[in-house]
Protein backbone atom coordinates (compact mmCIF):
# COMPACT_ATOMS: atom_id res chain seq x y z
CA UNK A 1 0.00 0.00 0.00
CA UNK A 2 1.23 3.16 -1.01
CA UNK A 3 1.86 5.62 2.09
CA UNK A 4 -0.72 8.61 2.32
CA UNK A 5 -3.37 7.15 0.11
CA UNK A 6 -6.29 7.17 3.19
CA UNK A 7 -5.01 10.81 3.69
CA UNK A 8 -6.87 12.22 0.77
CA UNK A 9 -9.74 10.50 0.90
CA UNK A 10 -13.02 10.96 3.79
CA UNK A 11 -15.02 8.07 4.87
CA UNK A 12 -18.25 7.26 6.32
CA UNK A 13 -20.65 4.14 5.96
CA UNK A 14 -23.76 2.78 6.75
CA UNK A 15 -24.61 -0.98 7.76
CA UNK A 16 -26.52 -3.48 5.49
CA UNK A 17 -29.23 -5.36 7.67
CA UNK A 18 -30.52 -8.46 6.46
CA UNK A 19 -33.91 -10.23 7.65
CA UNK A 20 -32.75 -11.53 10.40
CA UNK A 21 -31.16 -8.56 11.01
CA UNK A 22 -27.44 -9.28 11.09
CA UNK A 23 -25.22 -7.62 8.70
CA UNK A 24 -25.11 -8.36 5.20
CA UNK A 25 -22.76 -5.49 3.91
CA UNK A 26 -21.18 -2.31 4.61
CA UNK A 27 -22.10 0.73 2.26
CA UNK A 28 -19.23 3.60 2.49
CA UNK A 29 -19.52 6.79 0.99
CA UNK A 30 -15.57 7.48 -0.35
CA UNK A 31 -15.01 11.02 -1.09
CA UNK A 32 -11.57 12.13 -2.52
CA UNK A 33 -10.48 15.57 -0.57
CA UNK A 34 -10.87 18.92 -2.84
CA UNK A 35 -8.18 19.60 -5.20
CA UNK A 36 -6.55 16.41 -4.49
CA UNK A 37 -6.04 13.12 -6.62
CA UNK A 38 -5.55 9.21 -6.22
CA UNK A 39 -4.82 6.75 -8.23
CA UNK A 40 -7.08 4.17 -8.04
CA UNK A 41 -5.18 0.85 -7.97
CA UNK A 42 -3.37 2.23 -4.68
CA UNK A 43 -6.58 3.18 -3.35
CA UNK A 44 -7.76 -0.37 -3.99
CA UNK A 45 -4.45 -1.87 -2.58
CA UNK A 46 -5.70 0.15 0.39
CA UNK A 47 -9.00 -1.49 0.78
CA UNK A 48 -7.84 -4.73 0.46
CA UNK A 49 -5.08 -4.74 2.73
CA UNK A 50 -7.51 -3.80 5.25
CA UNK A 51 -10.51 -5.94 4.63
CA UNK A 52 -10.53 -9.44 6.03
CA UNK A 53 -11.33 -12.66 4.10
CA UNK A 54 -14.09 -13.33 5.89
CA UNK A 55 -16.29 -9.53 6.26
CA UNK A 56 -18.90 -8.62 4.54
CA UNK A 57 -19.29 -7.32 1.13
CA UNK A 58 -17.93 -3.83 1.10
CA UNK A 59 -19.89 -1.49 -1.72
CA UNK A 60 -17.90 1.60 -2.52
CA UNK A 61 -20.33 4.74 -3.08
CA UNK A 62 -20.69 7.89 -4.28
CA UNK A 63 -17.33 8.29 -6.48
CA UNK A 64 -16.48 11.04 -8.56
CA UNK A 65 -16.39 10.06 -12.80
CA UNK A 66 -12.76 9.33 -13.34
CA UNK A 67 -12.11 7.35 -9.87
CA UNK A 68 -14.87 5.09 -10.76
CA UNK A 69 -14.01 4.75 -14.55
CA UNK A 70 -10.54 3.52 -13.34
CA UNK A 71 -11.88 1.16 -10.50
CA UNK A 72 -13.87 -0.40 -13.01
CA UNK A 73 -10.49 -1.28 -15.06
CA UNK A 74 -9.04 -2.90 -12.31
CA UNK A 75 -9.99 -6.73 -10.37
CA UNK A 76 -11.70 -5.69 -7.17
CA UNK A 77 -11.57 -8.72 -5.50
CA UNK A 78 -14.72 -11.08 -4.43
CA UNK A 79 -15.90 -8.64 -1.05
CA UNK A 80 -15.61 -5.09 -2.45
CA UNK A 81 -18.23 -4.07 -4.67
CA UNK A 82 -18.86 -0.75 -7.09
CA UNK A 83 -22.51 1.00 -7.18
CA UNK A 84 -23.21 2.84 -10.04
CA UNK A 85 -25.43 5.62 -10.36
CA UNK A 86 -28.01 4.90 -12.73
CA UNK A 87 -27.60 8.51 -13.82
CA UNK A 88 -24.42 7.64 -15.35
CA UNK A 89 -25.23 5.19 -16.96
CA UNK A 90 -26.18 7.43 -20.12
CA UNK A 91 -22.45 8.52 -20.43
CA UNK A 92 -21.19 5.88 -23.69
CA UNK A 93 -17.42 5.47 -22.13
CA UNK A 94 -18.59 4.60 -18.64
CA UNK A 95 -21.05 2.25 -20.12
CA UNK A 96 -18.60 0.31 -21.75
CA UNK A 97 -16.58 0.23 -19.00
CA UNK A 98 -19.47 -1.31 -17.07
CA UNK A 99 -19.77 -4.01 -19.65
CA UNK A 100 -16.51 -5.02 -19.91
CA UNK A 101 -16.37 -5.13 -15.89
CA UNK A 102 -19.42 -7.22 -15.76
CA UNK A 103 -18.00 -9.92 -18.64
CA UNK A 104 -14.84 -10.51 -16.41
CA UNK A 105 -16.98 -11.20 -13.65
CA UNK A 106 -16.80 -7.93 -11.60
CA UNK A 107 -20.16 -7.48 -8.81
CA UNK A 108 -21.65 -3.92 -9.69
CA UNK A 109 -24.37 -2.76 -7.58
CA UNK A 110 -27.09 -0.67 -9.66
CA UNK A 111 -28.19 2.53 -7.49
CA UNK A 112 -30.34 4.44 -8.56
CA UNK A 113 -32.19 8.08 -7.22
CA UNK A 114 -35.64 8.70 -5.29
CA UNK A 115 -38.11 6.69 -6.93
CA UNK A 116 -36.10 5.10 -9.56
CA UNK A 117 -36.28 1.36 -10.42
CA UNK A 118 -33.52 -0.03 -12.73
CA UNK A 119 -34.66 -0.66 -16.37
CA UNK A 120 -35.30 -4.24 -17.84
CA UNK A 121 -32.32 -3.51 -20.04
CA UNK A 122 -29.90 -2.45 -17.47
CA UNK A 123 -30.76 -4.92 -15.11
CA UNK A 124 -28.97 -7.79 -16.14
CA UNK A 125 -25.57 -6.04 -15.63
CA UNK A 126 -25.67 -5.93 -12.34
CA UNK A 127 -26.06 -8.64 -9.37
CA UNK A 128 -27.33 -5.94 -7.00
CA UNK A 129 -29.86 -3.52 -6.59
CA UNK A 130 -30.37 -0.43 -4.54
CA UNK A 131 -33.79 1.52 -4.92
CA UNK A 132 -34.04 4.64 -2.74
CA UNK A 133 -38.10 5.12 -1.87
CA UNK A 134 -40.03 8.29 -2.45
CA UNK A 135 -42.44 9.64 -0.09
CA UNK A 136 -45.42 8.21 -2.80
CA UNK A 137 -43.67 4.62 -2.59
CA UNK A 138 -42.93 4.75 0.95
CA UNK A 139 -46.80 5.05 1.76
CA UNK A 140 -47.71 2.66 -0.95
CA UNK A 141 -45.43 -0.31 0.83
CA UNK A 142 -47.01 1.25 4.13
CA UNK A 143 -50.57 0.82 2.71
CA UNK A 144 -49.75 -3.05 1.13
CA UNK A 145 -48.52 -3.79 4.96
CA UNK A 146 -51.74 -2.81 6.24
CA UNK A 147 -53.78 -4.26 3.97
CA UNK A 148 -51.77 -7.65 5.02
CA UNK A 149 -52.30 -7.46 8.77
CA UNK A 150 -56.14 -6.49 8.50
CA UNK A 151 -57.24 -8.57 5.18
CA UNK A 152 -59.33 -5.20 4.44
CA UNK A 153 -59.20 -5.70 0.73
CA UNK A 154 -57.54 -8.27 -1.57
CA UNK A 155 -53.83 -7.42 -1.68
CA UNK A 156 -53.62 -8.16 -5.04
CA UNK A 157 -55.08 -4.89 -6.18
CA UNK A 158 -51.94 -3.26 -4.30
CA UNK A 159 -48.66 -4.48 -5.14
CA UNK A 160 -45.33 -3.10 -3.11
CA UNK A 161 -42.70 -0.98 -5.02
CA UNK A 162 -40.02 -3.73 -2.96
CA UNK A 163 -39.57 -6.76 -4.51
CA UNK A 164 -37.10 -9.70 -3.35
CA UNK A 165 -33.85 -9.43 -2.90
CA UNK A 166 -33.56 -5.32 -3.53
CA UNK A 167 -31.64 -3.49 -0.87
CA UNK A 168 -33.40 -0.64 0.01
CA UNK A 169 -32.09 2.90 1.09
CA UNK A 170 -34.01 5.39 3.25
CA UNK A 171 -36.19 3.38 5.26
CA UNK A 172 -37.12 6.04 7.77
CA UNK A 173 -39.74 3.79 10.59
CA UNK A 174 -39.72 0.33 11.66
CA UNK A 175 -43.41 -0.73 10.07
CA UNK A 176 -41.14 -0.35 6.74
CA UNK A 177 -38.15 -2.04 7.28
CA UNK A 178 -40.35 -4.76 8.68
CA UNK A 179 -42.29 -4.87 5.36
CA UNK A 180 -39.11 -4.48 2.98
CA UNK A 181 -37.30 -7.32 5.09
CA UNK A 182 -40.08 -9.87 6.60
CA UNK A 183 -42.55 -9.19 4.06
CA UNK A 184 -40.88 -8.62 0.64
CA UNK A 185 -38.01 -10.53 1.32
CA UNK A 186 -35.62 -7.93 0.24
CA UNK A 187 -31.91 -8.90 0.70
CA UNK A 188 -31.30 -5.47 2.81
CA UNK A 189 -32.24 -2.47 4.15
CA UNK A 190 -29.14 0.49 4.41
CA UNK A 191 -29.26 1.85 8.17
CA UNK A 192 -31.67 1.14 10.68
CA UNK A 193 -34.57 3.53 12.20
CA UNK A 194 -33.12 3.71 15.23
CA UNK A 195 -34.97 6.56 16.55
CA UNK A 196 -38.43 4.62 15.43
CA UNK A 197 -37.84 1.58 17.01
CA UNK A 198 -36.90 3.20 20.36
CA UNK A 199 -40.02 4.67 20.25
CA UNK A 200 -41.69 1.62 20.74
CA UNK A 201 -40.56 1.37 24.20
CA UNK A 202 -41.42 4.93 25.48
CA UNK A 203 -43.20 3.00 28.05
CA UNK A 204 -41.36 -0.01 28.22
CA UNK A 205 -38.15 -1.39 30.01
CA UNK A 206 -35.75 -2.41 27.07
CA UNK A 207 -34.37 -5.36 28.46
CA UNK A 208 -30.90 -7.37 27.10
CA UNK A 209 -30.74 -9.55 24.36
CA UNK A 210 -31.63 -13.08 24.98
CA UNK A 211 -29.02 -14.09 22.51
CA UNK A 212 -26.30 -12.25 23.92
CA UNK A 213 -26.95 -13.56 27.44
CA UNK A 214 -26.79 -17.36 26.52
CA UNK A 215 -23.80 -16.67 24.64
CA UNK A 216 -22.17 -15.51 27.30
CA UNK A 217 -23.66 -18.45 29.38
CA UNK A 218 -22.43 -20.93 27.22
CA UNK A 219 -19.20 -18.90 26.90
CA UNK A 220 -18.83 -19.50 30.47
CA UNK A 221 -19.72 -23.08 30.76
CA UNK A 222 -17.25 -23.92 28.27
CA UNK A 223 -14.13 -22.25 30.45
CA UNK A 224 -13.36 -19.54 28.22
CA UNK A 225 -10.90 -17.08 28.81
CA UNK A 226 -11.69 -13.66 30.72
CA UNK A 227 -11.16 -11.53 27.66
CA UNK A 228 -13.69 -13.52 25.31
CA UNK A 229 -16.42 -12.85 28.57
CA UNK A 230 -15.72 -8.94 28.74
CA UNK A 231 -15.85 -9.05 24.97
CA UNK A 232 -18.91 -10.66 24.75
CA UNK A 233 -20.26 -8.78 27.55
CA UNK A 234 -19.34 -5.07 25.68
CA UNK A 235 -21.68 -6.20 22.69
CA UNK A 236 -25.29 -5.17 24.36
CA UNK A 237 -24.98 -1.94 26.13
CA UNK A 238 -28.27 -2.18 28.03
CA UNK A 239 -26.56 -5.79 29.76
CA UNK A 240 -23.31 -3.90 30.23
CA UNK A 241 -24.67 -1.13 31.58
CA UNK A 242 -27.31 -3.59 34.38
CA UNK A 243 -23.73 -5.80 34.83
CA UNK A 244 -21.90 -2.45 36.25
CA UNK A 245 -25.80 -1.30 38.15
CA UNK A 246 -25.25 -4.89 39.70
CA UNK A 247 -21.90 -5.26 40.74
CA UNK A 248 -22.15 -1.89 42.61
CA UNK A 249 -25.45 -2.76 44.53
CA UNK A 250 -24.95 -1.92 48.11
CA UNK A 251 -26.62 -5.67 48.27
CA UNK A 252 -22.96 -7.33 47.32
CA UNK A 253 -21.13 -5.32 49.77
CA UNK A 254 -18.09 -4.83 47.52
CA UNK A 255 -15.94 -2.33 49.73
CA UNK A 256 -15.01 -0.04 46.18
CA UNK A 257 -16.29 1.13 43.29
CA UNK A 258 -16.14 -0.46 39.89
CA UNK A 259 -15.38 1.18 36.94
CA UNK A 260 -15.56 -1.25 34.55
CA UNK A 261 -16.65 -4.80 32.55
CA UNK A 262 -13.22 -6.31 33.45
CA UNK A 263 -13.20 -5.33 36.78
CA UNK A 264 -16.55 -6.05 37.37
CA UNK A 265 -15.84 -9.80 35.85
CA UNK A 266 -12.73 -10.22 37.96
CA UNK A 267 -14.14 -9.37 41.37
CA UNK A 268 -17.64 -10.69 40.87
CA UNK A 269 -16.20 -14.47 39.64
CA UNK A 270 -17.31 -15.75 36.61
CA UNK A 271 -19.53 -18.24 38.42
CA UNK A 272 -21.69 -15.85 40.02
CA UNK A 273 -21.67 -13.87 37.17
CA UNK A 274 -23.30 -16.89 35.03
CA UNK A 275 -25.88 -17.22 37.75
CA UNK A 276 -26.67 -13.35 37.66
CA UNK A 277 -27.34 -14.18 33.60
CA UNK A 278 -29.34 -17.24 34.39
CA UNK A 279 -32.00 -14.71 36.59
CA UNK A 280 -31.84 -12.84 33.26
CA UNK A 281 -33.09 -15.02 30.90
CA UNK A 282 -36.53 -14.85 31.90
CA UNK A 283 -37.05 -11.40 30.93
CA UNK A 284 -34.53 -11.36 28.31
CA UNK A 285 -35.25 -9.53 25.04
CA UNK A 286 -36.47 -11.38 21.94
CA UNK A 287 -36.70 -8.42 19.57
CA UNK A 288 -34.26 -8.82 16.47
CA UNK A 289 -35.68 -4.97 15.66
CA UNK A 290 -32.90 -4.40 18.59
CA UNK A 291 -30.43 -5.91 17.32
CA UNK A 292 -28.78 -3.39 15.04
CA UNK A 293 -28.86 -0.83 17.89
CA UNK A 294 -26.73 -2.88 19.93
CA UNK A 295 -24.50 -3.97 17.21
CA UNK A 296 -24.53 -0.50 16.01
CA UNK A 297 -22.99 0.66 19.63
CA UNK A 298 -20.53 -1.97 19.87
CA UNK A 299 -19.11 -1.40 16.61
CA UNK A 300 -18.80 2.21 17.97
CA UNK A 301 -16.81 1.46 20.87
CA UNK A 302 -14.43 -0.65 19.26
CA UNK A 303 -13.87 1.66 16.83
CA UNK A 304 -12.89 4.06 19.28
CA UNK A 305 -10.97 1.88 21.22
CA UNK A 306 -8.83 0.78 18.29
CA UNK A 307 -8.31 4.71 17.50
CA UNK A 308 -6.54 4.69 20.39
CA UNK A 309 -2.35 5.38 19.43
CA UNK A 310 -1.42 1.41 20.09
CA UNK A 311 1.57 2.35 23.11
CA UNK A 312 -1.22 3.03 25.32
CA UNK A 313 -2.82 0.87 28.27
CA UNK A 314 -5.54 -1.62 28.27
CA UNK A 315 -7.23 0.04 30.88
CA UNK A 316 -7.50 3.19 28.50
CA UNK A 317 -9.21 1.07 25.83
CA UNK A 318 -11.73 -0.41 27.98
CA UNK A 319 -12.82 2.74 29.08
CA UNK A 320 -13.09 4.24 25.65
CA UNK A 321 -15.01 0.94 24.16
CA UNK A 322 -17.26 2.01 27.52
CA UNK A 323 -17.69 5.00 26.72
CA UNK A 324 -18.68 4.48 23.38
CA UNK A 325 -21.36 1.58 24.37
CA UNK A 326 -22.90 3.56 26.77
CA UNK A 327 -23.24 6.88 23.97
CA UNK A 328 -27.09 6.12 24.04
CA UNK A 329 -27.87 4.77 26.93
CA UNK A 330 -29.84 7.56 27.88
CA UNK A 331 -32.30 6.33 24.46
CA UNK A 332 -32.40 2.98 25.65
CA UNK A 333 -33.19 3.51 29.26
CA UNK A 334 -35.75 6.80 28.30
CA UNK A 335 -34.09 8.98 30.90
CA UNK A 336 -31.49 11.72 30.89
CA UNK A 337 -27.95 10.65 30.38
CA UNK A 338 -27.23 12.42 33.87
CA UNK A 339 -29.85 10.29 34.93
CA UNK A 340 -28.79 7.23 33.43
CA UNK A 341 -24.85 7.42 34.92
CA UNK A 342 -25.59 9.05 38.09
CA UNK A 343 -25.85 5.41 39.64
CA UNK A 344 -22.68 4.12 37.89
CA UNK A 345 -19.08 5.00 39.52
CA UNK A 346 -17.68 5.58 35.68
CA UNK A 347 -14.00 6.93 35.29
CA UNK A 348 -14.36 10.64 35.21
CA UNK A 349 -13.15 11.15 31.09
CA UNK A 350 -15.97 8.88 30.63
CA UNK A 351 -18.72 10.68 32.39
CA UNK A 352 -17.02 14.49 31.05
CA UNK A 353 -17.28 12.99 27.55
CA UNK A 354 -20.93 11.52 27.65
CA UNK A 355 -22.40 14.36 29.80
CA UNK A 356 -20.77 17.61 29.01
CA UNK A 357 -18.79 17.14 25.20
CA UNK A 358 -15.90 17.68 26.60
CA UNK A 359 -12.36 15.94 28.09
CA UNK A 360 -9.63 13.74 26.06
CA UNK A 361 -12.56 11.21 25.31
CA UNK A 362 -15.08 13.41 23.14
CA UNK A 363 -12.99 13.43 20.19
CA UNK A 364 -13.11 9.87 19.76
CA UNK A 365 -16.76 9.97 20.24
CA UNK A 366 -17.49 12.93 18.13
CA UNK A 367 -15.15 11.20 15.57
CA UNK A 368 -17.10 8.21 15.50
CA UNK A 369 -20.04 9.96 15.04
CA UNK A 370 -18.71 11.56 12.25
CA UNK A 371 -18.32 8.53 10.51
CA UNK A 372 -21.98 7.05 10.64
CA UNK A 373 -23.79 8.59 7.64
CA UNK A 374 -25.36 10.95 7.92
CA UNK A 375 -23.13 13.36 9.98
CA UNK A 376 -23.53 16.98 9.25
CA UNK A 377 -19.16 17.74 10.09
CA UNK A 378 -17.36 16.26 7.53
CA UNK A 379 -14.33 14.12 9.59
CA UNK A 380 -11.55 15.78 7.72
CA UNK A 381 -12.74 18.86 9.77
CA UNK A 382 -13.00 17.18 12.73
CA UNK A 383 -9.95 15.74 12.37
CA UNK A 384 -8.28 18.19 11.85
CA UNK A 385 -9.76 20.27 14.97
CA UNK A 386 -9.39 17.46 17.26
CA UNK A 387 -5.75 16.90 16.03
CA UNK A 388 -6.22 13.23 14.45
CA UNK A 389 -4.42 11.76 11.66
CA UNK A 390 -6.81 11.37 8.42
CA UNK A 391 -5.52 8.18 7.53
CA UNK A 392 -5.36 6.41 10.66
CA UNK A 393 -8.62 7.25 11.25
CA UNK A 394 -9.61 6.07 7.82
CA UNK A 395 -7.41 2.37 8.47
CA UNK A 396 -9.02 2.48 11.68
CA UNK A 397 -12.65 2.54 10.24
CA UNK A 398 -12.10 -0.16 7.89
CA UNK A 399 -9.99 -2.46 10.27
CA UNK A 400 -13.09 -1.61 13.07
CA UNK A 401 -15.81 -2.64 9.93
CA UNK A 402 -13.53 -5.51 8.60
CA UNK A 403 -13.73 -7.70 11.95
CA UNK A 404 -17.83 -7.87 11.27
CA UNK A 405 -18.95 -11.21 10.17
CA UNK A 406 -22.16 -11.73 8.43
CA UNK A 407 -24.67 -13.81 9.45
Amino acid sequence: MTAGVLQDVTLDYQLLWSPPRQVAGVRINLAVLPYHRIDAAHLLGALQSAWHPKAPELILCNLEFPLLSELLKLDLGPQIRLAIPAETLGDTTLTQHVAAAKQRGMQLVWQGQTGQAPLPAQAASFSEHIINLSPEQALLALRVSLHRQHDSEPTARLASPVHAQQIVDNVPSQVLARHCLDEQDARAVIGWPMEDVLYAYRQARIQPSLVTVRGLLQTIEADASMDLVEQQLGQDPVLAYRFLRYVNSAGLGFDRAIDSLRQGLMVLGLSRTANWLRELVPQASQDKDMEPIRQGLALRARFMALLLDAGESDALRRELSLCGLLSHIDWLLGESMASALRSLPLPNRVTEALLTQEGPYWPFLAIASALENPYPTPPQKLCAQHSFDLEEVNLTLLRSLAELRPA
